[in-house]
C-alpha cells in the first residue's frame, strides 16, 4: 500500500495501540458523562455540562500534546481533554461530588472547573474564555524563560465572541506564542444557533487578523483532528506561533442540566445527530481496519465499566472539607489562623 492510499492513522504513524488507547479515552469520556446525568438526575450533583458529540475532537487534540510537560487551560466541556491529560476516574468523581480532596478545587468549584496542578492543568472559572488569557500568559512566560512548552486552551464557538477570545488571540499573535488555540464549535451557544451569533459563519477565518493560521477540521473524524494538532505543536516547538483550530463538532445532550435543547431544536434535528456520533464513527473504523475486534471491544467497555463504577462509589464515599476550608486560598491571613 502507498502512502497516497495509506489509511489515516498508518500515515499518522499511530499504531494499533495508540488507536486502541484513543477509543478506549473517547468512551471513557461517554460513560463518565452518561453516569454523571443519572448521578445528577438522582438527585445526588448538582450539575452537568456534556462534551457528547466532542469527543473525537478533544482525545484527538489532548493526545497530541506531551502530558506533564505540556500545559492546559481548557474550558468546562473538555473532559476527554483532562483525561487524556492524566486526570483519572477518580478525581473526575471527586469534583462532581464536591469531596474535600477534590483536586480541583478542594470542592469549593462546580463541576466541571478543572484543575490538577501536578499535571499542568490550570483551574478555570465560570465567565466564559477567561482561560485564553491565562493560557497566553503562561505561553509567555514559557517563552521568556526558555521552556519547550505548548499550551493547549479551548472554548466553544459562542464564547469566541467574547472580548477575551480577540485579546488573547491578537497578543499570541504579536508576540508569536506557543499557544493553541482550539474552538468546539458545536452550533449552538446554549439556545443560539450558529448563524445568530457568529459574523461570517467561520471561527477560523479569524486567525488570519491576528497573524495566526486558522484551520477548519472535522471534529467528527479522530484522526483529521489529531493531524491538525499535531502540525500545530510541530509549529509552536519551532517558535512558528500559535495557530486557532476550530473542530466542526455536535452537540448531542442539552446545554448542561439546567437547559432543555427540545424546546429550540427540533425533533428531526434531535434524531439526525445519532448518524453524526463520533463514537459510532470510530468504531466503524477500527473494525474496518482490522484494529479492533470484537473481543477487543467488550474488554475495553468491561474496563471502562469497572473504572466508572469504582470510581462512583470511591468519590461518593470520600468527607466534605471541613468549615474552615471554605477560608482558605481566599483570604491572606484567614479568620482564626495566626497571619
Amino acid at each position: 500500500m502507498t502512502a497516497e492510499t495509506q489509511a489515516p492513522h498508518a500515515a499518522l504513524g499511530l499504531s494499533r495501540e495508540q488507536c486502541q488507547e484513543m477509543y478506549y479515552y473517547m468512551l471513557l469520556t461517554r460513560r463518565i458523562d452518561e453516569r454523571l446525568w443519572l448521578l445528577q438526575r438522582g438527585g445526588k450533583i448538582p450539575f452537568v455540562i456534556s462534551p457528547q458529540g466532542a469527543e473525537a475532537a478533544q482525545v484527538g487534540a489532548a493526545y497530541a500534546f506531551r502530558r506533564k510537560h505540556d500545559w492546559f487551560t481548557p474550558y468546562y466541556r473538555d473532559l476527554g481533554v483532562n483525561l487524556v491529560a492524566g486526570v483519572t476516574p477518580r478525581e473526575i468523581m471527586l469534583g462532581a461530588f464536591a469531596r474535600g480532596i477534590d483536586p480541583a478545587s478542594g470542592g469549593k468549584q462546580m463541576p466541571s472547573h478543572w484543575g490538577n496542578r501536578p499535571l499542568n492543568v490550570v483551574s478555570g472559572s465560570s465567565p466564559v474564555t477567561t482561560q485564553l488569557l491565562h493560557a497566553v500568559g503562561i505561553a509567555q512566560a514559557a517563552r521568556r524563560k526558555g521552556d519547550d512548552v505548548v499550551v493547549y486552551t479551548c472554548c466553544g464557538e459562542g464564547s469566541s465572541n467574547q472580548g477575551d477570545f480577540h485579546e488573547a488571540l491578537n497578543w499570541a499573535g504579536v508576540h508569536r506564542l506557543p499557544v493553541i488555540f482550539m474552538v468546539q464549535n458545536n452550533e449552538y451557544a446554549i439556545s443560539v444557533p450558529l448563524e445568530k451569533q457568529v459574523a461570517g459563519g467561520s471561527v477560523a477565518a479569524r486567525g488570519l487578523g491576528y497573524g495566526m493560521p486558522g484551520i477548519e477540521v472535522d471534529g467528527q473524524d479522530l484522526f483529521a483532528v489529531y493531524a491538525a494538532f499535531r502540525d500545530a505543536h510541530d509549529r509552536a516547538r519551532r517558535g512558528d506561533g500559535p495557530s486557532l483550530i476550530e473542530a466542526l463538532c455536535v452537540r448531542i445532550t442539552s446545554h448542561s442540566s439546567d437547559d432543555d435543547q427540545r424546546r429550540y431544536r427540533s425533533s428531526e434535528e434531535l434524531e439526525a445527530l445519532k448518524q453524526k456520533d463520533p463514537l459510532v464513527r470510530i468504531r466503524a473504523y477500527l473494525r474496518e481496519n482490522g484494529l479492533m475486534d470484537e473481543a477487543t471491544e467488550k474488554t475495553i467497555e468491561a474496563r471502562i465499566s469497572a473504572e466508572v463504577d469504582d470510581a462512583t462509589e470511591w468519590a461518593e464515599g470520600q468527607p466534605y472539607a471541613e468549615p474552615a476550608a471554605a477560608l482558605r486560598h481566599v483570604y491572606a491571613d484567614p479568620p482564626g489562623e495566626e497571619g
